[in-house]
């Protein structure tokens, strides 16, 4: 477990919202687009689980915390990380989701394949589908950029950025 006295030793890194204030906002606006209309705990979902497969700490506190306030319970959080073996605990639409986060985040591995594209498709109007895309892609984003500046888990700084 990484100490407070550890995480301050880490050498500063830039801060993305601070230096590159434009693409941070269009980077915000373009997650806001991706989230309009999809259910609230399903974001968080996709969420959740593109930011294990990025091994992304800083996110997965922020949208575990972020799936609480929403209502999601502890169980369901719990197996998000192995949902193919838990998927008495997500509905057919939300293994979909899961599947389909999965294949987008991992797209350099086997790319998307028809039939999870397909089953995705058979759960989500075209609409729903391009927005549920959307938000894999400014997760991935999102992790990338965390990733890369050295977020810390624990130290949401939504309410602080630009």
């Amino acid at each position: 477990m990484t100490t407070n006295t550890q995480a301050e030793a880490k050498a500063p890194r830039t801060n993305f919202a601070k230096n590159a204030p434009k693409a941070f906002r269009a980077l915000i606006a373009f997650d806001a687009a991706a989230r309009d209309g999809l259910d609230p705990t399903l974001v968080e979902l996709v969420q959740i689980r593109a930011s294990l497969l990025n091994n992304c700490a800083y996110c997965l506190h922020m949208h575990t915390n972020d799936a609480r306030k929403a209502g999601e319970t502890e169980d369901r959080l719990h197996m998000v990380a192995v949902w193919r073996e838990a998927r008495h605990f997500f509905t057919d639409r939300e293994q979909a989701a899961l599947a389909l986060t999965e294949a987008v985040t991992l797209v350099s591995e086997d790319g998307v394949p028809d039939a999870v594209y397909a089953e995705a498709a058979a759960h989500f109007d075209e609409g729903e589908l391009a927005r549920l895309l959307a938000l894999i892609l400014t997760i991935n984003t999102w992790n990338r950029v965390a990733l890369a500046t050295g977020k810390v888990a624990g130290t949401d700084e939504r309410r602080s950025a630009v």
